[in-house]
């Protein structure tokens, strides 16, 4: 059964993984790139959870630390913009956060846990969702069930980018996160997404790698990749 309103406890108790990649007596275990910068006393590890609860609660305390920052960024456009996070126990939902409330006030407590039919099934039900970002969120977590999150903004240097209807160029190493497939240009947007058949030409564009994609005159969407299913009981 989904979770009909968020534990009263954001912030559990967590557990670091162990992530040696090995011992005199055990052989050398290759680290993925996430673990390897985990390493050492300045970063803390991969969390673990006892319960699908704890790890919902300090995911959605991170969801809501997200929106803070993209304030704090100027990515805010009026009733625009949205992020969506696939539920840790029930896949085929994902939360969101609810129209008309500015990113920088957001808490765990205001996001909408919603259905891949639109219906609100927990958390905060006394506001709608975006129903703009819930087409474009739900065709992705649907398309991509190794996507665990998702962003949209207006920021203003994305726009102004994404009116050149270009692909980024591999200049530097931060870039280098999009080489290849895992960045693609959606040349059709026309505005806000109204019906079922957009949200799902941006998943197709988004394509099977992808994790970021260029809305032409519009703005950036960002996808988290998982790229290993244990992954999946993790939020960093």
């Amino acid at each position: 059964m989904a979770p009909s309103a968020i534990p009263s406890n954001p912030i559990p108790s967590i557990q670091p993984k162990n992530l040696s990649s090995g011992t005199p007596n055990e052989p050398s275990k290759e680290l993925t790139p996430l673990q390897a910068i985990s390493q050492g006393t300045c970063l803390p590890g991969i969390p673990l959870f006892s319960s699908f609860d704890k790890q919902r609660a300090f995911m959605l305390s991170h969801m809501a630390g997200a929106f803070r920052v993209f304030a704090r960024k100027g990515f805010t456009e009026g009733m625009s913009g949205h992020i969506s996070v696939r539920d840790p126990e029930n896949s085929h939902t994902f939360w969101t956060n609810p129209l008309g409330k500015h990113f920088a006030t957001l808490t765990a407590a205001d996001m909408i846990l919603v259905d891949y039919n639109g219906r609100a099934i927990g958390g905060n039900t006394s506001r709608p969702a975006n129903g703009a970002g819930f087409l474009i969120h739900s065709a992705i977590h649907k398309a991509r069930p190794n996507v665990h999150a998702a962003c949209h903004m207006h920021g203003k240097a994305g726009k102004a980018w994404s009116a050149f209807a270009r692909p980024l160029e591999m200049l530097n190493q931060d870039v280098c996160y999009f080489y290849g497939e895992a960045q693609a240009v959606y040349h059709e947007f026309g505005g806000i997404v109204f019906s079922e058949e957009e949200g799902l030409r941006l998943a197709a564009s988004l394509g099977s790698k992808g994790k970021g994609l260029i809305l032409r005159n519009h703005g950036l969407l960002v996808s988290c990749v998982l790229e290993h299913a244990d992954t999946m009981r993790y939020w960093i």
